[in-house]
């Protein structure tokens, strides 16, 4: 089992990559409150049990997605103990054949290394290279966690931040499945 601090309510003293500071700004300028925890890095969603005891709300787990060419791309943000069925995912979607990106896109395209993935991590797409899309039921709970740009450091925000302040920041229109 990982090990995460007391739940703090301030963004981190330093930043880990440029995502992440970006994640902290966004969070500031729009007055979202957030609770957050420092912990050993977490890269599965089994690594998330702690944090999701930590924080008292479920982690979503959220994946880059490309089609076969890789010139269509998708963030697509799930429950966490969902699993992800490429064929449910086209079908919802209406779409051919879709795999994981690579991690250098991943890195190209929102800032972050595998396990780092998160809806905020669209502060990082001013381009809108990537699609949003998300599973309804990864957003019904009141207050989500989710990584902050790092696998070092995941926090609490309420649903509705995310939804009416934080994703409408940056630009990117979400698709509900």
């Amino acid at each position: 089992m990982i090990h995460t601090s007391e739940v703090k309510t301030t963004a981190p003293e330093a930043f880990a990559n440029e995502t992440q500071r970006k994640v902290y700004a966004a969070l500031e300028r729009l007055e979202i409150p957030f609770g957050r925890i420092d912990n050993d890095p977490a890269v599965t969603m089994e690594d998330c049990i702690a944090i999701d005891e930590a924080l008292g709300v479920p982690t979503v787990k959220t994946l880059l997605l490309c089609n076969r060419q890789q010139t269509v791309f998708y963030l697509y943000v799930m429950p966490g103990d969902k699993p992800f069925s490429t064929k449910d995912f086209g079908a919802s979607l209406q779409i051919s054949r879709v795999s994981f990106a690579p991690a250098a896109m991943l890195h190209e395209f929102l800032g972050t290394e595998v396990g780092a993935t998160t809806p905020l991590s669209l502060v990082a797409d001013p381009e809108k290279r990537v699609r949003l899309i998300i599973d309804r039921a990864a957003v019904a709970p009141e207050s989500i966690g989710c990584p902050d740009g790092t696998t070092t450091c995941y926090m609490r925000l309420k649903t509705a931040d995310l939804l009416g302040k934080f994703i409408p920041e940056t630009e990117h229109e979400p698709t509900f499945i």
